[in-house]
């Protein structure tokens, strides 16, 4: 009888040792871990994907595709009249935590470089409530475009969301597009960089 209890006893520590390895091993898997796969080629940027070789967007040294879409207020943003000027076409959506996190880092380069470059804000694919309701928010002034169908982004090979490309004053991409958030030291570098 003893030897039953005792087997019985053993058996019980044994499955409550896998059942705790078994969710140790889950809670591991959940903890944050770095970005090891992403199209950018930096493992530490977040927002990035893989993504098939068909989607590679606008390539540098091909023109901007044109397009006229309208902000919240009304206001038409055509890009060809914007040639003769640098652009930073950006593509968000307001529950994107990567588009979150490159906001305030967005308003604060158009606030310091408004004159010298244009930053568009494509809002891809929302409500106009809910891109009204994060705007006011947050108080961003940059220009902010409603891709209301996502016919525009479907043309830049928007895949991944926040996509940017950067247009020089000739019209065309003149640096590979970026996926995943920008920070303010990224875009003023690109700016520099652009013709």
């Amino acid at each position: 009888m003893k030897k039953l209890i005792f087997g019985i006893g053993f058996l019980v520590v044994l499955v409550a040792i896998m059942v705790g390895q078994t969710l140790m091993e889950k809670q591991t898997d959940k903890e944050a871990s770095p970005n090891l796969y992403d199209v950018t080629g930096d493992t530490s940027v977040s927002g990035g994907m893989i993504a098939p070789v068909e989607s590679k967007g606008i390539q540098p040294g091909e023109s901007a595709p044109d397009f006229e879409l309208e902000t919240l207020d009304g206001e038409v943003v055509k890009l060809s009249e914007l040639k003769g000027q640098k652009v930073i076409l950006n593509f968000w959506a307001s529950w994107c935590p990567p588009c979150r996190e490159e906001m305030p880092e967005m308003q604060k380069f158009y606030d310091d470089y408004k004159d010298d470059i244009k930053v568009i804000a494509i809002n891809y694919n929302e409500k106009d409530q809910k891109v009204i309701e994060f705007l006011d928010e947050f108080g961003y002034t940059f220009p902010t475009p409603l891709d209301r169908d996502g016919s525009v982004g479907n043309e830049y090979g928007v895949l991944t969301l926040p996509t940017t490309y950067f247009i020089g004053t000739d019209g065309t991409i003149q640096e590979p597009r970026h996926i995943g958030p920008m920070t303010y030291d990224y875009m003023v570098d690109i700016m520099q960089k652009l013709n």
